[in-house]
């Protein structure tokens, strides 16, 4: 009996200290648990210190540095000094742009970072990378740069005629062609476009542009497109969402081969194809021009109606005046020309 009062009395003990057992336990599991969120919640900020674009284009750049060190068997992660200067190189001699070549550059230093690892341009103390880099940006500025051509609003009706035809893809590409001028877009920006960017309205349409070159931080920028006379952007993109139908996803959809829409969205390398194709269609050279060449060519129309810098910016969204200043400088090469009088 002794025993057993013995066992309950020990029982009421553990019963007594067991909440204060369990406030003590609690008080120290606190500060670990926050400090876990805490730490959780420091690597989400760090994975959104880059906007999404830049994010995606590392992402790629680092992808293709990674299969260039397995076809060649060296290490991509932590990666060699010199592996990153012949990396670099062989960017040069396919004939990347230098500036294509510092985002890769910078692509390979985020990889390292994102695991815990020293950046190889930090690790560069004889200045293998650097000096690489230096020379490739020397021999480029001494190399003539193939600029694109603008493509005029009178070649891009031609242009939009020769997508002949009410099959899908001729609907679609009207629409990209339109659109991409009208808007003064990048090939970047055309492709990143969801259907929810658009808003119809009584004057034209407003495009949300929610990323782009100028706007890495995503604030997002609203461009008013007319309705048009002659290029009829508008019109050509209603045609395409009657086609499109009004699902959420992509502005523009990827068709395959057999002429049936995908859900993905289109690559800008198809735009520059896009554009090439319709152009050697209307007797332009497709080597001369590009998906800025659309961009290029509202600038330049923009700049022979008189547009003013300032309405033109609102369009383009350029940071620096000086970059618009060139194509008004091309748009006017022969306006008023010294030798117009005599020659």
């Amino acid at each position: 009996m002794a025993e057993m009062n013995g066992v309950a009395v020990e029982a009421e003990a553990r019963a007594a200290i067991s909440p204060l057992q369990a406030a003590s336990r609690a008080a120290i599991e606190l500060p670990g648990r926050r400090l876990g969120e805490e730490i959780a919640a420091a690597r989400s900020y760090r994975a959104q210190a880059k906007a999404a674009n830049t994010i995606r284009a590392y992402t790629s750049d680092w992808n293709q540095f990674e299969g260039w060190c397995d076809e060649r068997s060296l290490e991509p992660l932590p990666a060699r000094v010199e592996a990153v200067a012949t990396y670099l190189a062989s960017l040069a001699m396919a004939g990347k742009a230098d500036s294509t070549i510092g985002r890769h550059l910078a692509a390979i230093g985020w990889k390292h970072r994102q695991d815990g690892l020293v950046a190889p341009t930090v690790r560069d103390d004889k200045m293998v990378i650097a000096d690489t880099l230096a020379g490739i940006r020397r021999e480029q500025r001494t190399r003539p740069s193939a600029k694109k051509t603008a493509i005029t609003a009178k070649d891009l009706t031609a242009m939009i005629a020769a997508a002949d035809g009410e099959g899908t893809r001729s609907i679609r590409d009207r629409a990209v062609l339109a659109l991409g001028l009208a808007a003064a877009l990048r090939r970047s920006e055309l492709v990143a476009l969801e259907s929810h960017d658009v808003e119809l309205v009584d004057k034209g349409l407003k495009l949300m542009l929610r990323h782009s070159k100028t706007d890495q931080d995503g604030e997002g920028q609203v461009i008013a497109v007319p309705s048009g006379k002659a290029l009829r952007p508008v019109e050509r993109l209603k045609a395409w969402l009657a086609v499109r139908g009004g699902g959420a996803g992509p502005l523009f959809y990827r068709i395959d081969p057999q002429g049936r829409l995908t859900d993905k969205p289109m690559s800008d390398r198809s735009i520059a194809r896009l554009i090439q194709k319709y152009a050697g269609r209307v007797g332009l050279d497709p080597e001369t021009v590009a998906g800025h060449s659309l961009r290029a060519g509202f600038l330049t129309e923009a700049s022979r109606s008189g547009a003013t810098i300032a309405k033109m910016q609102e369009v383009s969204r350029h940071k620096k005046v000086e970059v618009l200043l060139g194509y008004v400088r091309a748009a006017e090469l022969f306006d008023e020309h010294a030798g117009a009088e005599f020659l």
